[in-house]
């Protein structure tokens, strides 16, 4: 999980480079909305996509990392499963979520409290909320919120650019970011999409109104009469100071030479490369979840062995351990997890008077076509505990062996294993 949220990060990153770098300047204002929209939305899923011909078919097998093993041998405790299942990660993220998830219903409420209290107006194609004692301007979908000491001429400037933002549904935009920011509210990215997006809202409305309206007089509106900011990130504000230099540049600025679209292709090698890291990428996604393939080597007393680096994806059957459905990698974890419980010797760390401390274990092993274990080694701190692990590895089960192309296959496995040994 944590590699695909960086590669939702990375690309989405990319994507708002383009934007800020190449897209941003030109008067492109609804190609850019629909821009950072799909890109936005692409971001999630363009690791999820696998390009087969990408990839290559080795024939003599894979390695698999599997979940590490933590033993305690004071009372020979398991504890993989329960770290698997309980992470501080996970809880952090809870909270987080239900945090912004309680701040979101807060914004809501207090929206919500401004229609109920206040004057209410209904009008053909919109509802006109009057905030007394006030210089607000805002909209939510079709209501919009004018203060009171706003006065008469500007209120109809104010109202017929809100009336677009109405017309063009600009409050599902923020509001799809909102969730966005709810649900995965560690990434800063989405903040900045939702202000980009805010903007271009901004910049559709003032070239829009421009077509009938004094150029002028509409900018002497945005920079002589200051008005107030109502606080909530997923309405659309008239008078934003952020938003004030941007838009007054864009109005001054000469429309786009059409020429200019072709930037838009640049999106093409872009797309390109990401799917081709995707598909080529030697890691899975969810390293907890998902078997892990890494580039790596594993130094043993007097040689080294290379670990051959494949995607999972290629083998259609993993081996399966016996009881377990076929291709579960779920059971086929456990059982290897409480076959370790079983068999390993508890008292040997504290025979071998090992100092406290993590001692780790690196087993190889393969499960040939046959389902049989062969070519066991492995690398641990102590001769002793390396012939342990030897031996539970030998009194692992035949196994139903793996498949690629429709024929069983050799498939090769690391298991790490950390011993806990207290003082």
């Amino acid at each position: 999980m944590i590699n695909y949220i960086i590669q939702v990060m990375l690309f989405q990153l990319l994507f708002l480079i383009v934007y800020d770098f190449v897209l941003s300047k030109e008067t492109f204002f609804t190609k850019n909305r629909w821009y950072l929209l799909i890109s936005a939305i692409m971001s999630f899923c363009i690791p999820f996509i696998q390009i087969p011909s990408f990839q290559k078919v080795v024939s003599n097998g894979v390695r698999i990392l599997l979940p590490e093993i933590v033993l305690s041998p004071q009372n020979m405790i398991e504890k993989t499963e329960v770290y698997q299942n309980f992470n501080g990660g996970l809880i952090i993220f809870w909270l987080g979520f239900l945090f912004f998830l309680v701040l979101f219903s807060f914004k809501v409420y207090k929206l919500s409290s401004l229609i109920i209290k206040n004057f209410i107006e209904k009008k053909d194609s919109y509802t006109l909320i009057t905030l007394p004692n006030s210089k607000k301007a805002f909209s939510f979908f079709n209501y919009i919120f004018l203060g009171a000491d706003i006065n008469e001429l500007e209120k109809e400037k104010i109202i017929s650019h809100e009336l677009i933002h109405c017309k063009q549904k600009h409050s599902l935009d923020l509001l799809f970011f909102e969730s966005l920011k709810i649900l995965i509210w560690f990434n800063p990215l989405l903040y900045i999409y939702q202000k980009r997006i805010a903007t271009v809202h901004e910049y559709i409305s003032d070239a829009i109104i421009l077509k009938s309206a004094d150029k002028k007089l509409y900018m002497n509106t945005l920079v002589n009469q200051l008005f107030d900011v109502e606080n909530i990130s997923f309405v659309n504000q008239f008078y934003k100071h952020s938003q004030l230099k941007k838009r007054i540049m864009m109005i001054t600025k000469e429309k786009s030479n059409k020429m200019k679209q072709i930037k838009y292709l640049l999106l093409v090698p872009i797309l390109a490369s990401m799917l081709f890291y995707t598909a080529c990428s030697n890691t899975e996604n969810n390293v907890l979840e998902k078997r892990t393939i890494t580039k790596q080597q594993i130094q043993t007393k007097n040689e080294i062995i290379e670990k051959e680096v494949i995607p999972f994806t290629m083998i259609d059957k993993a081996p399966t351990f016996p009881g377990c459905p076929e291709n579960d990698e779920s059971c086929f974890n456990k059982k290897m997890q409480k076959h370790f419980q079983k068999e390993f010797d508890a008292e040997l760390p504290n025979s071998l008077k090992l100092s406290p401390g993590k001692k780790r274990i690196i087993m190889l092993f393969k499960i040939n076509k046959e389902g049989a274990i062969t070519e066991i080694k492995a690398k641990a701190p102590h001769p002793a505990l390396q012939e342990e692990a030897v031996r539970i590895i030998k009194l692992l089960p035949i196994m139903k062996p793996g498949e690629l192309n429709g024929k069983k296959v050799t498939v090769k496995y690391t298991l790490p294993m950390r011993i806990e040994v207290e003082a």
